[in-house]
């Protein structure tokens, strides 16, 4: 579709001081928060040494934290209704206070998932929070310039965690990975809640939402059984023979059924009630073709990310400091990309951008596989970096333009809707990932081959699946479209209308 030249855009209009200060206030948090989803991934080998735990179980610090956003985050349209959102954010860093306290003090493994899924119970609070309130305060023709800067806590946070890990680990233990962050969240728990009353937040008023159990029962099994049994597919190729009754298809069946029955309760709760999560989202095109290729890259971007510390570790000999500092440049790219990209999505759309992005996380994945037949290191920051590029070019306008595209009234339901599928499919990718790694080593191993030589094919196996995702990541961003000119000011219009009836 022809685009509108950029002139013909209105300019964007200035957010007023108090939108402001919500707005900085959440991203700040949610940096906190999210930096956490991938800080442990760097730090997988020294914690497999210190609690004396294996590549399966190790993996649920990720997987674990992942599936809990994924169970959480479709309550937080109820939640942001019955809470507010001065509410909200109060209940999401308290949960991450105390998670992060757990992980300080954690005695065991056990005790560390723990806290990884109590902090992962604020994060999930956090990110539709966020997304959420931006939709709701600052107008269409300015979302991507400000989606742009909160990328620096959606995306960014994550890709940066390796780097970040990396770097304490080398002259510190893991147990300083949670000391460093606990005072700073509670320096943000303190400004940001005084930065929100003074704001002038309203608090919400009238009927609160009923939470309807049964959903939140639904969500939970279908999900949690779902991951569960990807992570068991996963351990079934470290080990030799077949189980006569393995618990992975049984939880695949069960996670499936679940979920049919979860999508059915909030069907049936749409035509008499408020359901847990409003499905009719998926009715809007937009939105739909964004839940889609952002679930699919999220699925191939965590298992890369899992997958390139083991391999940079332990078959190329890095350090944990020169392994983050390796990926720390493809972070900081996404990072200084974010602001721009959302400029460019405000004059040009999604489209132009999108399909680009896409086709470099594909030739930089194929390039990481070619990088493990002997290439130098240099090889893995160069494919690491234009993937982050390509990433970058996709995130802001998928999550902009297709939230972007809801009714108001909608905005709540498709914060959660993305990214409950979103960590959903991540979980399932690092599961995917660890799954292909373990049958592929296992097989090598059989012949007789050195571990280190079976881990490195493992890993180049695994990577070959993130290849094939980003091959369908590449066929989905050719069904992205920008809406018209008309469009956009119909946008406008219903927001300005919403806003004035309150």
């Amino acid at each position: 579709m022809t685009q509108p030249p950029a002139h013909a855009a209105p300019a964007p209009e200035a957010l007023s001081p108090s939108t402001l200060t919500v707005l900085r206030t959440l991203t700040v948090a949610a940096f906190v928060v999210i930096l956490n989803e991938t800080v442990l991934v760097n730090a997988l080998p020294p914690l497999m040494d210190s609690l004396h735990v294996d590549e399966r179980a190790v993996q649920w610090l990720s997987t674990g934290f992942m599936l809990t956003l994924a169970v959480v985050i479709p309550t937080t349209g109820w939640l942001l209704q019955r809470l507010g959102t001065r509410g909200a954010f109060r209940l999401a860093m308290s949960l991450f206070l105390l998670g992060t306290t757990i992980n300080l003090l954690a005695p065991t493994f056990t005790i560390l998932l723990i806290g990884r899924v109590v902090q992962a119970s604020g994060t999930a609070v956090m990110m539709p929070l966020l997304m959420t309130t931006l939709l709701t305060l600052v107008p269409p023709n300015a979302r991507g310039r400000v989606m742009g800067n909160v990328t620096l806590a959606m995306s960014v946070a994550p890709a940066l965690g390796p780097a970040v890990s990396g770097i304490v680990l080398q002259f510190l233990g893991w147990r300083w990975l949670f000391a460093l962050v606990l005072p700073i969240a509670l320096a943000v728990f303190l400004l940001g809640s005084r930065g929100l009353r003074a704001a002038g937040i309203p608090e919400p008023s009238g009927p609160r939402p009923r939470l309807d159990g049964l959903s939140v029962l639904l969500s939970a099994v279908g999900f949690g059984a779902l991951v569960y049994g990807l992570a068991e597919v996963g351990g079934a190729g470290s080990r030799s023979g077949s189980a006569p009754l393995s618990p992975a298809p049984i939880a695949l069946v069960v996670g499936a059924l679940g979920l049919a029955l979860f999508v059915w309760r909030q069907l049936s709760l749409q035509r008499r009630s408020t359901p847990l999560l409003d499905l009719r989202v998926l009715s809007h095109r937009p939105y739909a073709v964004a839940v889609a290729l952002c679930s699919v890259a999220f699925m191939a971007l965590m298992g890369v990310m899992i997958l390139l510390p083991l391999y940079l570790q332990n078959v190329r000999g890095l350090s944990v400091l020169q392994t983050g500092l390796l990926l720390m440049p493809g972070g900081l790219a996404m990072g200084l990309m974010g602001p721009r990209v959302g400029r460019w999505f405000d004059r040009i759309g999604a489209r132009r951008l999108v399909i680009p992005g896409a086709f470099m996380v594909l030739v930089a994945l194929a390039g990481l596989v070619a990088s493990t037949l002997g290439a130098p290191w240099w090889s893995f920051l160069l494919c690491h970096v234009v993937a982050s590029i390509g990433l970058a070019l996709m995130f802001t306008p998928m999550f902009t333009g297709g939230l972007a595209s809801l009714p108001p009234h909608l905005y709540p339901f498709g914060s959660a809707m993305i990214g409950s599928v979103q960590q959903v499919a991540a979980a399932a990718g690092t599961a995917l990932s660890i799954a292909v790694l373990s049958w592929r080593q296992s097989a090598i191993l059989a012949d007789g081959a050195p571990a280190v030589e079976a881990l490195d094919g493992g890993v180049r196996a695994a990577l070959v699946v993130g290849v094939v995702l980003a091959v369908v990541v590449a066929g989905i961003a050719l069904l992205v479209r920008d809406p018209a000119p008309e469009a956009r000011d119909e946008d406008e219009q219903e927001r300005h209308t919403a806003a004035s009836l309150g």
